[in-house]
């Protein structure tokens, strides 16, 4: 039985890899759950999973739950998501959101624990020193994005010279078919309803902006050890292929499945196996439409900003991530219209000049500072 510490468990990630591990108890006990603020639903978490360590943001509130549940070890704060994924266990689940999951994934390979891996910023952010922390420990990562994890699929067994591109799919989101012009007027509630997925708001922005599709693209790089002349991002309306990998003799290899993210998040605890489930299986017998074409890059300038950092490196991906949570953050409280994301982010990384980083904790301190730069530039009082 494996032993699953969960990080972002109250989330969309976290509530479905429980629903995974409630699927086949015999094969997963969860340890340890950690969220940040969902209280509520944590607590019913607990009921339902018994895990012997529970973790959370605020004091308050793990004053309270320590009095509720005895019998579980409370902890609170940022050192106590590291103390977590470092623990013992059989894999560590990263479902955190945003540059808080940085930390708790380093320390979690830094033990040693594989991690499966959900938060993009991990790899945006820290690439390089997540993966030569990854090699250095012994411990392995299994994406958990439908994308990597596709491209994870197809490359099992297969020589990295052989490869000749990376094929990262994306729907396109609600925009696909609005001009720039027409996305100055759309509201909150459009941009939260994705066509396709079912997913937490920020990564649904991010989706609607694009910018989801440009940190796939920087994770992958890092996650496949590929430069970026070696991917390429193609919409794909119906997100049935997952993701492809095209070879040095012109074959295609396609990963392909239903719209569930329980499928990857499936795989990425039980790989190499695949576990019988009662999820939803494609029909072939009924007519699939697959369509693919090229992004616009000119009116997702998300995106088109996300590649060009990619290609500069350094620090650059790290302002990127910092300023776009930022950004979406003010948009998601309705101090921002949504086609100033893009604008705002452009500023930002217009200005930044580039700083040498060594450690997890001078990424953060870059971070920090990217944050308070994009608040002025956005021109909005903290």
């Amino acid at each position: 039985m494996k032993k699953i510490c969960l990080l972002g468990s109250t989330g969309s990630i976290g509530t479905q890899c429980l629903d995974v591990c409630s699927g086949h108890p015999e094969e997963y006990r969860v340890t340890c759950l950690a969220c940040g603020t969902n209280i509520e639903k944590l607590e019913q978490q607990i009921l339902d999973h018994r895990p012997e360590a529970v973790v959370v943001r605020r004091e308050e509130d793990a004053r309270k739950l320590a009095e509720d549940h005895p019998d579980v070890d409370v902890s609170y704060g940022e050192q106590a998501y590291r103390e977590a994924a470092a623990q013992d266990c059989d894999l560590v689940v990263n479902a955190m959101s945003g540059i808080a999951g940085l930390a708790p994934t380093y320390a979690a390979l830094s033990a040693g624990n594989d991690v499966a891996l959900a938060n993009k910023e991990t790899l945006v952010a820290g690439g390089g020193i997540i993966m030569d922390t990854a090699r250095d420990h012994g411990a392995r990562i299994f994406p958990v994005d439908s994308e990597h994890c596709a491209i994870f699929q197809c490359l099992e067994g297969r020589d990295k010279s052989e490869v000749d591109k990376l094929i990262l799919t994306g729907s396109g989101g609600p925009f696909r078919n609005y001009s720039y012009e027409a996305m100055e007027r759309v509201t909150l509630e459009q941009a939260l309803h994705h066509p396709n997925w079912e997913m937490g708001p920020k990564i649904t922005v991010d989706s609607a902006t694009m910018m989801n599709k440009g940190l796939e693209f920087i994770e992958a790089m890092w996650l496949f050890d590929q430069s970026p002349d070696n991917i390429r991002i193609v919409i794909h309306p119906q997100s049935i292929v997952h993701s492809m990998v095209q070879f040095c003799d012109g074959s295609v290899i396609a990963q392909m499945g239903p719209v569930d993210m329980r499928i990857p998040i499936a795989l990425a605890l039980s790989w190499p196996r695949r576990l019988e489930n009662g999820f939803e299986k494609l029909d072939f017998e009924h007519r699939l439409n697959l369509t693919f074409d090229r992004p616009d890059f000119e009116k997702f300038r998300c995106l088109k900003l996300a590649l060009e950092t990619a290609r500069m490196g350094g620090s650059y991906p790290i302002v990127l991530n910092a300023a776009n949570e930022v950004l979406v953050s003010l948009f998601l409280s309705g101090r921002l219209m949504f086609n100033q994301i893009s604008r705002n982010l452009e500023d930002v990384v217009a200005r930044h000049r580039g700083e040498s980083f060594h450690d997890i904790e001078e990424i953060l301190a870059i971070d920090r500072e990217a944050r308070e730069e994009t608040m002025a530039v956005a021109g909005v009082a903290k």
